[in-house]
């Protein structure tokens, strides 16, 4: 999943299963998880502590455009305001439509356990807005979708990788790429053309499990 394993994905399904009302995923770092997580999670929190002046530069470069609810722990050390300004005034810089959701910064000071109601209150109110919202259905659909889509771009990559590993034959395709014989689109289409997809295009599926059982499962 780009920056998140696929192992993430599926815990975060199990636990759905499961029934768990709240799943927390903690990423490290601002990179390209920061960014994957907001296709699998509903609301993403940026935490940030006081005194890391390069951490909020790194912030503005990197997750200040996903982030629903941004929450500066260690509010007791000294700077803490000033952290919170600073993140303020990159939150001017961002266009919000007049009804979109307006991300709140929240102080907490974790190991005392200050501020952390506030933090949960937030959270629920960032659901209870997307929930509200027209797209949300689609929402919902459109992550499944890329779930789905990322899972199976992996599971042919491998059976591929596979089938190729087989009389050597993608070495003696990187040889002929080295030797300029071929290019790698070339390659590429070469390996594609021998997969049959007229296969796909007479797939049946099973019919879901709200159908046999006669039920509406789309609410």
């Amino acid at each position: 999943m780009g920056g998140l394993s696929r192992s993430t994905a599926d815990i975060v399904t199990v636990l759905d299963a499961f029934g768990m009302d709240v799943i927390l995923i903690e990423t490290v770092g601002v990179g390209q998880d920061e960014v994957d997580i907001t296709r699998m999670a509903d609301t993403s929190l940026v935490v940030t502590v006081p005194g890391l002046g390069d951490e909020i530069q790194a912030i503005k470069a990197g997750i200040m455009e996903i982030g629903d609810i941004f929450v500066v722990n260690k509010a007791d050390r000294e700077g803490a305001e000033r952290t919170v300004r600073d993140i303020r005034q990159m939150l001017e810089l961002r266009e919000f439509a007049k009804d979109q959701w307006q991300p709140p910064i929240v102080l907490t000071t974790a190991t005392e356990g200050r501020g952390i109601p506030e933090l949960a209150a937030e959270i629920e109110k960032h659901y209870a807005d997307l929930t509200t919202r027209p797209d949300f259905e689609e929402r919902k659909r459109r992550k499944a979708k890329e779930r789905f889509l990322r899972l199976l771009r992996d599971e042919m990559m491998d059976h591929l990788l596979d089938a190729l590993a087989g009389e050597e034959r993608l070495e003696r395709i990187v040889d002929r790429l080295t030797r300029k014989e071929i290019d790698p689109y070339g390659a590429a289409t070469l390996v594609l053309d021998t997969l049959s997809f007229e296969r796909l295009r007479g797939l049946k599926l099973p019919p879901t499990a709200g159908a046999t059982a006669g039920r509406d499962d789309t609410h």
